[in-house]
């Protein structure tokens, strides 16, 4: 008995520095993010948004979907939920598009100049159409993830990807 109450405080406290030592909340966000959309976690990017630490999940939806979830990494709070669709010719990103992929894929490439790694279709929150490009910029050695607007061509969303664990 006093070895599993030993046990027990020893976990505690080691929770407890490893909580101070890293903010960062990922089983809440993890927990957090399949309460939004159950399924499977296929990747897990932890990125830079304005200055907030966020992690977004990749899930391959119970429901057939695909979803990207993102989560607060210090708070534990789903922020956006995206749809991901399989190409530019789903019926939900082409009754939106209007810009191709090849003349978003150049308006992110003149901001964040390298080589585009990988390019996503997403559905917005409030149902616009976006490319996301994943881009490995020569003017620095680290990865940007850029968000161009299917419609209008604005880049909406540029964010820099500190590390991605799971399928590309």
């Amino acid at each position: 008995m006093k070895i599993m109450m030993l046990s027990a405080v020893l976990m505690t406290m080691t929770n407890m520095v490893f909580a101070e030592a890293n903010p960062h909340q990922f089983e809440k966000c993890m927990a957090a993010a399949l309460d939004e959309r159950p399924g499977e976690i296929v990747k897990v990017e932890f990125k830079n948004e304005q200055g907030a630490h966020m992690y977004e999940f990749d899930i391959r939806g119970t429901d057939g979907s695909d979803w990207d979830v993102e989560c607060n990494a210090h708070r534990g709070l789903v922020t956006e939920v995206e749809r991901e669709v399989d190409n530019v010719q789903h019926p939900l990103f082409k009754s939106k598009a209007k810009i191709s992929e090849q003349d978003a894929r150049e308006i992110a490439l003149a901001i964040y100049p390298g080589e585009v790694t990988e390019v996503e279709y997403e559905i917005e929150p409030n149902g616009s159409a976006s490319y996301e490009f994943d881009i490995d910029t020569t003017i620095s050695d680290h990865e940007m993830k850029v968000e161009v607007d299917a419609t209008s061509g604005e880049i909406t969303e540029a964010n820099r990807e500190i590390w991605q664990i799971g399928l590309e």
